[in-house]
């Protein structure tokens, strides 16, 4: 009698909850690899091994989670309409001029409004960077990495109750090598995290976003710039951080996709004052910087613009007109 109950319990713990579907769908995921320029190694098939770190690592998200089967490619020309229609998402990890022609980019595009899905990490905003479509959509294109991979930066989530901020804490740190970027527009995307430029080693006076997402349509992109290095792609939070937005993506979560602009305007400030306040009350000029963008937005879009003009300027050419706009930006803050 007793082996017959345990018997009895090994089946029902082996068997089917009820109610639960035999046939749930799984998603086919295309997961591009291709590198035209810099070839990173978590995406580099090392001694012609049949994938790469990264692609292992996504596989293996797939089978552990039961959501999604993983098609590996180095060869982004497979993106054609026909392979889109057995697809449900499209997963970048590129650099360079993908082998994507105009037309089969056109119909992507028009794939992804459709309500399918793009995950893209780290390089993939490295990849077309004078098409203007590409980085319109993904909203950015590489502008240098000030932090390489040998540095432990500190993240700032903005949205903790986001789904696809929920394997990370409000603050954390991680080793990784994180871009800025040109063509971003604050506007475009909705920022959940970013650079805390007061934590980090390496600061530099304007916002560095690190993860955002976006509507395009009824489709959803997210974007990750971690996974450089080979180990973010083994840190279990990174890669429940992953399916998050991959699940996001899919529309299987919700959260929301609005831009908010005026946190991005809010965090150039902040990181601005942060380095180049010298001697002045920075908490002051935060508290100040917050209320003048809550008060009047297209104030805080203006400084956001000037910041990045003196980014982007010659500081070396001329010190004393460069020390001239930073005390300019500095008083402008100070009047709010």
């Amino acid at each position: 009698m007793r082996h017959l109950v345990g018997a009895v319990i090994l089946m029902l713990a082996l068997a089917p909850a009820a109610g639960v579907a035999q046939d749930k769908k799984k998603y086919k995921i295309l997961y591009i690899t291709q590198s035209k320029g810099f070839k990173h190694g978590s995406v580099d098939r090392k001694k012609d091994a049949p994938l790469a770190p990264s692609e292992i690592s996504v596989t293996d998200i797939g089978k552990e989670s039961g959501l999604f089967e993983v098609e590996c490619t180095q060869d982004a020309a497979v993106l054609t309409p026909e392979k889109l229609k057995e697809l449900d998402a499209v997963m970048f990890y590129t650099t360079g001029g993908l082998p994507i022609s105009p037309e089969n980019f056109a119909a992507f595009e028009e794939w992804l409004k459709s309500g399918k899905a793009m995950i893209g990490v780290h390089s993939s905003t490295d990849t077309f960077g004078g098409f203007k479509p590409y980085f319109s959509l993904i909203n950015g294109t590489f502008d240098g990495h000030p932090w390489g991979s040998g540095e432990t930066c500190t993240m700032t989530v903005h949205e903790t109750s986001h789904v696809v901020a929920k394997p990370w804490p409000a603050e954390f740190q991680i080793k990784d090598e994180i871009y800025q970027y040109k063509n971003y527009d604050p506007k475009s995307v909705r920022v959940i995290y970013s650079l805390n430029m007061a934590k980090c080693k390496t600061k530099q006076p304007y916002h560095v976003p690190v993860c955002w997402v976006r509507e395009f349509g009824k489709g959803r992109l997210f974007y990750t710039n971690l996974g450089h290095n080979e180990g973010t792609w083994q840190n279990p939070q990174f890669k429940e951080h992953l399916l998050t937005g991959i699940r996001w993506a899919l529309h299987l979560e919700q959260g929301p996709a609005e831009p908010n602009p005026e946190l991005q305007y809010v965090e150039q400030i902040k990181a601005f004052v942060v380095v180049n306040g010298g001697g002045k009350d920075t908490e002051s000029l935060i508290t100040r910087a917050e209320k003048g963008v809550k008060a009047d937005p297209a104030w805080g879009a203006k400084m956001y613009e000037d910041i990045d003009k003196f980014r982007r300027s010659d500081k070396k050419k001329d010190p004393e007109k460069t020390k001239a706009e930073q005390d300019r930006i500095l008083a402008e803050v100070e009047k709010k």
